[in-house]
């Protein structure tokens, strides 16, 4: 069953996975692993940097109605990032800057979605942004924010963990309150106080881990640790799992993410529910690596995980507002995510399921966020009442992205939650996966509750406001892309059991 969801990772990428240990051991399987300072190892983080900063720079100097130019300009930038990415497939696996960054299986998947994301996300959102007073200054905060999770997720050293959480964090609080609405303002305030909080949390963990591992790049970290007393080690990660967790809306750190998804802008709410999840959880992933075995880590792992994905539901359950409700469902999602890093180092398919399921999610989810866009004066479920009769297209895009986002044949996320499942039950957590597959069954209600009026014809009516058209053209992009997705697993997954049975 193992097979079924490693069929989605592309086959250079597969020939790089290996058993889920930290990457500066031997795990590599003969590859040699280089240690560089080569600033060219970087270029994909160099073009978001820079393409932040021209961004800026062409909006400032361009009238309201050129501002288009700086949205080229941005995703030029991300495009050069992509295609730099894209190169590094098949590389040996490097650890640039001593230990601090490491460019791997992990880092190569994290920066393609990354950009591909982020691309959507400016697609879905040129109707909403166009001509705008903010426009290059919201486009370049997505750069930034968006080079924030891509290092939080490649990095193998603390003290870069601290800085690419607040270069991450600090223009998503811009990014929220760029609507200048009362709701968004007070989204921003909300989310600003508990990012900051959680940023101390997060740093008073990495005090106590540095205090007691005697290192803050994590091959020297996981040394010192093993030594170290259990309690400290325990607080330690705790704290800086709840910094994580606020970058992943998971809990404890997910009070900001459906106040933030509604109040906020479409793309700016389509983003915050996505990106930063990303970079998070594979920080996440590589934290787990370094820690010892005088610490039951994997049971506090486990725990949030059932707690995020219930509390997500529940919450999700009582929502008419559909923003809300997709804030609250990127909230339990974060607890499907969480299975694979709860059995680090108990299953060499631990990231494989990480890596496929995140990118199916981010797809999934924005296409979501793309049918908002495109049908703006929608807010509540029941104004979505004959969607899927006066436009089909988008209403089939609907269909694609909640079914899904539930786990439904023969969509992109189907296989990924297969696997997440598979190896959480192989890492021996059986009871988690039953949570996990009980609170699958309890987000069909209240996705089924948002496409029961898509579906129903009310005549008596009045006729909605016209589509914005690249938001349309975004969300049937995007619901193309998940069934693409889908299929493609679904037809690689005998081939690679196959061929995973010879070895």
């Amino acid at each position: 069953m193992l097979a079924l969801f490693i069929g989605v990772v592309p086959w250079p990428l597969l020939d790089l996975i290996a058993p889920a240990r930290p990457p500066w051991s031997n795990w590599s399987a003969g590859r040699r692993i280089v240690s560089d300072e080569k600033p060219l190892a970087l270029l994909p983080e160099i073009f978001l940097i820079l393409g932040a900063v021209l961004t800026l720079l062409a909006g400032s100097f361009l009238p309201r109605h050129r501002q288009w130019i700086a949205r080229l300009v941005a995703v030029a930038a991300l495009l050069g990032a992509g295609i730099a990415a894209a190169a590094a497939l098949g590389d040996p696996i490097q650890s640039v800057y001593g230990t601090t960054f490491i460019i791997d299986t992990g880092t190569v998947f994290l920066r393609l979605v990354v950009v591909a994301a982020t691309l959507l996300v400016i697609g879905l959102g040129v109707d909403e942004l166009a001509g705008t007073r903010r426009e290059s200054e919201t486009y370049a905060l997505l750069l930034l924010s968006a080079l924030g999770a891509v290092v939080m997720g490649s990095t193998t050293d603390l003290l870069v963990l601290v800085a690419s959480f607040l270069l991450g964090s600090i223009p998503l609080y811009g990014l929220i309150g760029m609507l200048r609405s009362p709701g968004a303002a007070e989204a921003a305030m909300k989310t600003y106080l508990l990012g900051a909080l959680f940023g101390i949390v997060l740093m008073l963990g990495v005090s106590v881990l540095y205090g007691v591992g005697g290192a803050t790049a994590y091959p020297e970290l996981a040394l010192g640790l093993a030594r170290a007393p259990a309690a400290a080690v325990a607080f330690g990660l705790l704290a800086v799992l709840g910094g994580l967790m606020f970058k992943a809306g998971g809990v404890p750190g997910h009070f900001w993410v459906p106040d933030a998804a509604q109040a906020a802008g479409t793309p700016a709410a389509a983003f915050l529910t996505t990106i930063p999840k990303l970079g998070a959880l594979l920080a996440a992933y590589r934290l787990m690596t370094v820690m010892p075995d005088s610490v039951d880590w994997p049971l506090l792992v486990a725990v949030l995980a059932a707690v995020t994905m219930t509390v997500g539901n529940l919450a999700a359950l009582a929502q008419t507002d559909v923003r809300r409700l997709l804030g609250w469902s990127t909230v339990s999602q974060v607890g499907y995510l969480l299975l694979p890093v709860a059995v680090v180092g108990g299953t060499a398919a631990a990231l494989p399921a990480l890596l496929v399921y995140l990118g199916g999610y981010a797809v999934t989810n924005l296409t979501a966020f793309a049918v908002i866009a495109a049908a703006p004066g929608r807010r509540t479920v029941e104004d979505y009442t004959g969607l899927a009769t006066t436009h089909p297209w988008l209403g089939s895009a609907l269909v694609v992205s909640l079914l899904s986002l539930v786990g439904t044949p023969p969509t992109a996320v189907f296989l990924s939650k297969l696997g997440v499942f598979t190896v959480a039950w192989d890492g021996g957590f059986a009871w988690l996966v039953v949570i996990a597959a009980v609170n699958t069954v309890a987000s069909l209600f209240y996705y089924l509750r948002w496409l029961g009026p898509a579906f129903r014809r009310d005549d008596s009516m009045e006729p909605a406001a016209g589509l914005a058209p690249f938001a349309t053209a975004a969300a049937v992009a995007g619901g193309v892309g998940v069934l693409v997705l889908g299929v493609i697993v679904v037809s690689l997954a005998p081939v690679v059991e196959t061929s995973l049975g010879a070895r």
